[in-house]
């Protein structure tokens, strides 16, 4: 029997753990193409198969589980192991991985990174825009809600969700007084990447409203959307940061302002034991710099 490789290896939890060759090689930044070879040479070399492979998901056998299992604390202590490096050296070096929702890439995180980036220059940091809830400790990513996570806050303490709409749409169609007059409205919608299209949640004084919009256009894009409300489309329901612009240049207009719902601005999700020197500057960055 072949002897298998470490990198191999690695390809093959990578690929189990994100259920799935693309999902695996975007968290990696590595090709879908060359993590399915890396696993058929794995698979070659042990004589078993170790994935079940279908057009719509990837899971492992039986025999991958039971590899899976034993493989998880060995690159664990690995990596653990190679990081130890780091604190022989004046300043980290190594790849910092983050997962973080589309809206936190686009607004908040761009001048932390640029400040994090000049302060530690050995370290690359990959960042993944995504509104997809994942396994990112599976993926290689550093942030989740776990059990045993450590939450820092990151960016701004307080955020908004807004309604707007352009003034041409206000003056033919009216504005909503209360968020039951939506279902009335054409409204701009969006479907994140599970194929989920929220609801419209609205709280003031202890009355709750929820809302199922409807409208001319579903879109998984955000300056779609924007784009589709700033032309008159209908009523856009979204992050204020991320109408800020258009709503100072006067291109949308608030509506339903005293129902503005706020709500805790991000936080850094990261696992308390084997913290690579990377993440832990990155730690220690953005509490020194909130």
């Amino acid at each position: 029997m072949m002897s298998p490789s470490l990198a191999d290896l690695d390809a093959f939890v990578a690929v189990a753990r994100a259920r799935g060759f693309r999902a695996a090689a975007a968290a990696r930044g590595a090709s879908a193409s060359g993590l399915s070879e890396a696993v058929r040479r794995l698979e070659a070399a042990l004589g078993v198969r170790l994935l079940n492979r279908t057009t719509r998901s990837v899971t492992p056998t039986e025999a991958g589980e039971r590899l899976l299992e034993r493989l998880r604390p060995a690159l664990g202590e690995i990596e653990s192991g190679l990081d130890v490096v780091n604190s022989f050296r004046a300043s980290p070096r190594g790849t910092l991985k983050l997962n973080v929702p589309v809206i936190v890439a686009a607004k908040i995180l761009p001048p932390i990174a640029s400040r994090f980036l000049k302060a530690y220059p050995g370290v690359t940091l990959e960042i993944a825009a995504n509104d997809t809830f994942i396994d990112v400790i599976g993926a290689g990513f550093e942030e989740r809600i776990e059990r045993d996570m450590i939450a820092v806050p990151i960016g701004p303490r307080v955020q908004h969700y807004v309604a707007a709409a352009a003034p041409a749409y206000l003056a033919a169609h009216g504005a909503p007084a209360h968020p039951r007059d939506l279902v009335n409205h054409a409204c701009i919608r969006h479907r994140f990447a599970s194929g989920a299209v929220a609801d419209w949640e609205y709280e003031r004084g202890g009355e709750s409203v929820r809302i199922k919009p409807e409208g001319p256009l579903i879109a998984s894009a955000n300056e779609l959307e924007l784009d589709a409300a700033i032309a008159g489309l209908g009523i856009i329901c979204t992050f204020e940061d991320f109408l800020s612009e258009a709503l100072d240049r006067g291109e949308l207009k608030p509506v339903l302002a005293d129902w503005r719902q706020s709500f805790s601005g991000p936080f850094l999700y990261y696992p308390s034991r084997n913290m690579p020197a990377p993440l832990r500057a990155f730690v220690d960055f953005i509490r020194k710099d909130g």
